[in-house]
């Protein structure tokens, strides 16, 4: 008879089962660490490459439109008042004698340099100058409103074209406003 001698059978440790085992693995790796920046890096990969989530945003609903409008109407508005101040000035003033025109060129030409700006804003993705841009803009229009106000209070006339320059610098710096408080929040974590 042939004797037959009974192995047994092979025991294969799975490492990934093995909690101890997984956890030192990922210990070793650096995945699960809470890194300086408050976050948990995934991956070893992730920890030496950075996480590019940080520096993504998400867009709020009419941003990029409300961006195009405004470098619109700055360079349309800016460049009417740089070339024809006589006429613009007219429109706006109903006194003749208080149109200064270089001081309306001069304010031509400081809106076509913002217009520059926001131009340039337009077409980056980087969220540190959308916020910058959105918040000169409404620092000009909240600028824009009190002058326009303080103007009209002086005259003790309330124009029609007064309150219709009140109502578009006061909601525009407004819609500005509410850009830069959407575009300055944190992503939530999906």
């Amino acid at each position: 008879m042939m004797s037959v001698e009974q192995h047994c059978p092979l025991v294969k440790k799975h490492s990934q089962s093995d909690l101890v085992s997984r956890l030192k693995s990922r210990r070793v790796l650096g995945m699960g660490v809470k890194a300086a920046d408050g976050e948990f890096h995934r991956s070893k990969i992730s920890q030496m490459l950075g996480n590019e989530f940080k520096f993504a945003f998400h867009e709020p609903f009419g941003l990029r439109f409300w961006q195009f409008m405004s470098a619109l109407t700055f360079s349309a508005l800016g460049l009417l008042t740089l070339t024809f101040p006589r006429s613009l000035g007219a429109r706006l003033d109903t006194d003749d004698g208080g149109i200064c025109v270089s001081a309306l060129r001069l304010h031509g030409a400081a809106m076509i340099s913002i217009s520059l700006i926001l131009w340039s804003a337009v077409w980056t993705m980087e969220k540190v100058i959308i916020r910058w841009t959105l918040l000169s803009e409404t620092c000009y229009l909240a600028v824009e409103f009190l002058v326009t106000l303080t103007a009209s209070a002086d005259q003790d006339v309330f124009s029609r074209v007064a309150a219709v320059q009140l109502v578009a610098f006061g909601l525009s710096a407004l819609l500005s406003l509410f850009y830069y408080v959407q575009v300055g929040r944190k992503p939530r974590k999906v």
